[in-house]
């Protein structure tokens, strides 16, 4: 028997959206987004949707129709969220550098920044004078799923390193800007507990700034179940621990203060599957594989940082029996493969017999699957299709296979 969770969409449906669209192919539940976004917005101020955990205009819309705010870590999103609906006011740009497109955009659209590097400020500065600023701060540790999520500590290059934040308040204060935010994130899908260590050290933190602090972030990184079994974050204690910070800085600053939080994952993961089929099957040496038309050109996590995503056969009968087998995709890569560990070795999964032609279903892909995908081996980007109220509709076509070499020349 499988150890796959049941697919958040009836079998049926599923081999409907492939027959009309194809695969690989998106599909993401709207309704379910909807849900997360509750969650939160009935324990924190301010829901900021980090849009790097999928920048569909359509999830984008979605989010904002629900009240969330939104985050944006490049020029490219910001004018993204822009076209989705977003104001101005609702968008954060938040940033370890400013690139030259970054600057012209903010020329153009005057959106808050969330400065995540000290040599920020005088490039902010030049742009006006009177404009408002978020202090990123690294407060010397972090946590998340893999090393390479982790976004505090003395190894990652993101944020103000906690011992620089006066100097880093008093080069704002003289180049005109007021410091009216401090953001602190530690990394993507780190525990509840470090996550709330992270509520300790903002607190501590904001002293720095002091009286024109109005806004304190949260930031990401609220992990979800991957496996199956695996328990929910408990977000009354996150709340808890960021709510008695900013009701202990109320008082030292006798002023109100405005509660953020920015999920990315936690809004979209869940409810998105990656729908494939397979292709071929064949065995090597004492492994069985099963391949499949969708690769890491599609959903990247299991090749950049093992991580585990539950496979589960469209329509299989629960109590058919399962065979242990590897799922890999279409790509002249060893690394594409959907079940392998953190070091990269094949990791079978308990399936039932495969043949060409049957669909596979990849859950949890609605967070950096398409935000993260490319055109390796000039592979066109999936289809992706939003479901809401058992319809169905398109909201992303297939690339074409013209489109790939569109923009090059000769």
């Amino acid at each position: 028997m499988s150890e796959s969770p049941a697919a958040p969409f009836p079998a049926e449906l599923l081999r409907s959206l492939a027959r009309e669209h194809g695969t690989p192919l998106f599909v993401y539940d709207a309704e379910l987004v909807r849900a997360r976004t509750r969650e939160l917005r009935a324990l924190f101020d301010v829901v900021r949707y980090a849009q790097k955990a999928n920048s569909s205009r359509a999830l984008l819309a979605l989010v904002r129709s629900q009240g969330c705010a939104v985050d944006a870590v490049s020029a490219g999103e910001v004018e993204r969220a822009l076209a989705a609906g977003f104001a101005p006011d609702d968008v954060l740009f938040t940033a370890d550098l400013f690139d030259r497109a970054a600057l012209a955009m903010l020329r153009r659209r005057r959106v808050r920044v969330n400065l995540g590097s000290p040599d920020m400020i005088e490039q902010y500065a030049e742009l006006g004078a009177g404009r408002e600023v978020v202090l990123r701060v690294n407060p010397g540790f972090g946590a998340g799923h893999s090393r390479r999520v982790t976004t505090g500590g003395a190894g990652s290059k993101h944020g103000i390193w906690h011992a620089e934040l006066p100097s880093a308040v008093a080069r704002a204060r003289a180049a005109g800007l007021e410091v009216v935010g401090l953001h602190v994130h530690i990394g993507s899908g780190a525990d509840v507990e470090r996550l709330c260590e992270a509520a300790d050290a903002a607190r501590g933190l904001a002293a720095c700034i002091g009286p024109s602090l109005a806004v304190i972030s949260a930031g990401g990184g609220i992990p979800i179940p991957y496996r199956p079994g695996e328990a929910r974050p408990d977000l009354a204690r996150l709340a808890r621990a960021w709510r008695a910070a900013e009701a202990a800085l109320e008082v030292e600053l006798d002023r109100p203060l405005e509660l953020e939080v920015e999920p990315g994952r936690y809004l979209v993961a869940e409810a998105g599957v990656l729908l494939t089929e397979v292709r071929a099957t064949k065995r090597s040496g004492e492994v069985d594989f099963v391949l499949v038309d969708a690769g890491f050109h599609n959903l990247v996590r299991p090749a950049l940082y093992g991580a585990f995503h539950a496979i589960s056969a469209v329509g299989c009968d629960a109590a058919q029996a399962c065979f242990p087998q590897v799922v890999a995709g279409p790509l002249c890569e060893s690394a594409d493969v959907f079940t392998q560990d953190e070091h990269g070795r094949p990791e079978p999964r308990a399936l039932p017999r495969l043949a060409p032609g049957d669909l596979l279903c990849v859950h949890t892909a609605g967070a950096y699957g398409a935000a993260m995908a490319s055109n390796y081996n000039s592979q066109p980007f999936a289809t992706e299709v939003l479901v809401d109220g058992g319809a169905a509709r398109l909201v992303r076509r297939r690339q074409a296979l013209g489109d790939l070499s569109r923009d090059e020349q000769t």
